[in-house]
């Protein structure tokens, strides 16, 4: 088994529990992204142990194209997984920096950082099971 992609698991898992202490501190924009990045670790990992080599960013596109060889849970997973990816993608900066009119902790509610979690739970657990691993 490939050990930096049980490493990529095992840090994805940790973040999780980060994401629970942010959230009760009502730092919503921070919870939504670091769920991004505990999706993109867990995905990567994902990449690793099927043996594709790893890109910069959108780990989700690339999974697509290797289906054949992805476990049949997380096959019967992947539009959902990689849904959610592409979701979190797209707040990530947005998240983080804000905007001139976008205040990052005045814009994010409880609702979507609790959804953020869920979501990159749902992720980390499918690929864990998924694989047998952590």
């Amino acid at each position: 088994m490939d050990r930096l992609a049980i490493d990529y698991l095992k840090r994805a898992k940790i973040r999780l529990e980060v994401l629970e202490v942010l959230y009760e501190k009502g730092d919503y924009p921070d919870v939504v992204r670091e769920a991004q990045e505990v999706v993109e670790l867990a995905l990567k990992a994902v990449l690793r142990l099927i043996g594709v080599e790893l890109p910069v960013d959108d780990s989700d596109k690339i999974l697509g194209k290797y289906e054949h060889l992805l476990p049949e849970e997380l096959r019967q997973n992947l539009k959902k997984i990689a849904t959610i990816s592409k979701r979190l993608r797209k707040e990530r900066e947005l998240s983080f920096y804000g905007a001139e009119d976008f205040i990052p902790l005045e814009e994010y509610t409880a609702e979507e950082a609790m959804q953020a979690i869920n979501d990159a739970k749902f992720v980390v657990d499918t690929i864990t099971r998924a694989f047998k691993v952590c």
